[in-house]
């Protein structure tokens, strides 16, 4: 859908975001079945910077960052900025004068498919972003997108209002419609995780402790003592040594 900037949308609620935010990507992304991933070459441009809020998605066309203006006038606080062009492009479409207009709107952070630019300023002024490449390309104001459809973010879909997650693990997406769910698995998995490292400390083992053990009898792992006769590294290689 080309040509539409839609005002209003819906969002989770704050608590369940924070939530999100607060459990991080990797428990996330793990807590929804490992769906809703961006591409590893979505990278953080600040190092250490943490973030979740709901998605205002931006339609871009290749080279041109028109739709970022509109999109950022549209921001509340809390939101995240996720732009997806219609064709692949690095060049940089967001730089410290947008990372401003954003703080200043209440945006909490921005998820590029393309490149950005001026990443020393944003490292210095700590303002989240999250691209496939730095490049200082520059880029023009002709050809209008749209603000707030659904869009395919490196590899992602994603609907305006679905909550963003992103930390140094990268980005994953959670439907504003499964965001509680979504919560509270991730919530009972961070539960879960504590309780091992408790039984670790206490000098139990992660075979033990998730059952691992008597899988790997059944799939024929053995344990021996002392060094295995094998003739020579080469005869293992060749699958020539003796069984």
């Amino acid at each position: 859908m080309s040509g539409v900037a839609v005002r209003t949308i819906e969002r989770a609620s704050p608590a369940i975001i924070e939530s999100l935010g607060a459990a991080g990507v990797a428990t996330v992304h793990e807590a929804q079945a490992r769906t809703g991933m961006l591409a590893h070459a979505i990278r953080p441009v600040v190092p250490g910077a943490r973030v979740a809020g709901s998605a205002v998605t931006v339609l871009v066309a290749p080279g041109d960052n028109w739709m970022l203006h509109v999109a950022i006038e549209l921001v509340q606080p809390g939101d995240v900025l996720v732009v997806a062009p219609t064709s692949p492009c690095e060049d940089g479409y967001f730089g410290d004068i947008l990372a401003e207009f954003m703080r200043l709107r209440g945006g909490v952070g921005a998820v590029f498919d393309t490149g950005v630019r001026d990443a020393t300023t944003l490292r210095e002024t700590g303002f989240p972003v999250w691209a496939r490449a730095i490049s200082a390309q520059g880029t023009v104001k002709e050809t209008v997108g749209s603000v707030n459809v659904p869009v395919v973010c490196a590899g992602a879909r994603v609907n305006p209002g679905d909550v963003v997650v992103a930390d140094d693990d990268g980005v994953v997406i959670v439907p504003r419609q499964r965001a509680e769910a979504v919560a509270a698995s991730a919530q009972a998995r961070i539960e879960k995780e504590d309780a091992m490292r408790a039984r670790l400390r206490a000098g139990e083992t992660t075979l033990d402790i998730l059952g691992l053990r008597e899988a790997l009898a059944a799939k024929g792992l053995r344990y021996v003592d002392g060094p295995l006769p094998w003739p020579d590294d080469r005869a293992i290689l060749d699958g020539a040594a003796p069984r």
